[in-house]
């Protein structure tokens, strides 16, 4: 379902750009997978079964959602409604969890990969808020708490060696943190995600005589080889290009419509 998810991201974005309806259709059919293996507390698994997951699962789902929806496709209100629940489950706060929410707004907290405050990394605070601008709901007090902790890990990055291929981030991590930045916007885009771009151009390996490696970024964790290269080169291009906008899903940083629709009825 990971990989699901991502694929059916992928086929919403191109089916926004080129509305080729063999796509349409195909697109159609990964939207319905999505919706029936959604488990009972609104989460996905990695298998195609109703299953409850990881934070990672979901945000995987919740792009591709919004890319359907981004496209035209319509949703059941009830997927996304349960789908937000389930990533405001993931929201871990320093303290008493079950503290009253006027009290938890006043301590830190974040996203994390599992519920009950396991795995608490700078990727799952990221991709926390990527999953809830995606579903529409801008405001979320959760979104301010978990990008402190992203902030905080973007100024303790250090400038890489030239041409080290070195990323400020390992690949997985810093495609959700350039994609939170984006979302949120504002003053948190503007004095962030320069030092991003910056060590990314500084980064990328320059062998003119090497066409194996002129060009490329290491992803830095999880996938290795040429797989690897392949991945940290497409998430560094990713995050290099998205001032340009040139995917319809960055096109659009706020829906109002979604935001009406699904913030009255999730709190």
């Amino acid at each position: 379902m990971y990989n699901h998810g991502l694929a059916t991201f992928v086929l919403g974005q191109a089916y926004g750009m080129t509305p080729d309806p063999r796509v349409g259709r195909t697109l159609d059919k990964a939207l319905g997978l999505i919706a029936r293996t959604q488990g009972p507390n609104g989460g996905w698994n990695y298998v195609a079964t109703p299953q409850d997951g990881d934070l990672s699962l979901s945000v995987m789902q919740a792009k591709a959602l919004r890319s359907a929806v981004d496209s035209g496709f319509e949703i059941p209100s009830i997927v996304i409604e349960k789908a937000i629940t389930n990533v405001r489950g993931h929201y871990w706060p320093q303290g008493n969890p079950q503290a009253p929410e006027d009290q938890l707004r006043q301590v830190p907290g974040q996203f994390t990969y599992a519920k009950g405050g396991g795995n608490a990394t700078v990727a799952m605070a990221a991709a926390g808020v990527v999953c809830l601008q995606e579903f529409g709901q801008y405001d979320d007090w959760r979104i301010g708490k978990s990008m402190e902790v992203v902030t905080a890990a973007i100024a303790k990055v250090q400038s890489p060696p030239p041409g080290s291929g070195q990323m400020p981030f390992d690949a997985y991590t810093l495609n959700y943190v350039g994609q939170s930045l984006y979302q949120v916007g504002g003053d948190t885009w503007r004095a962030h995600y320069p030092k991003l771009r910056d060590c990314l151009v500084t980064a990328q390996m320059q062998d003119p005589k090497n066409p194996a490696t002129d060009g490329k970024w290491l992803p830095g964790a999880h996938v290795g080889q040429k797989p690897g290269d392949l991945y940290g080169t497409a998430v560094a291009v990713f995050v290099l290009a998205i001032p340009n906008r040139y995917l319809p899903i960055l096109q659009e940083g706020r829906i109002d419509e979604m935001a009406d629709r699904f913030t009255s009825t999730v709190r």
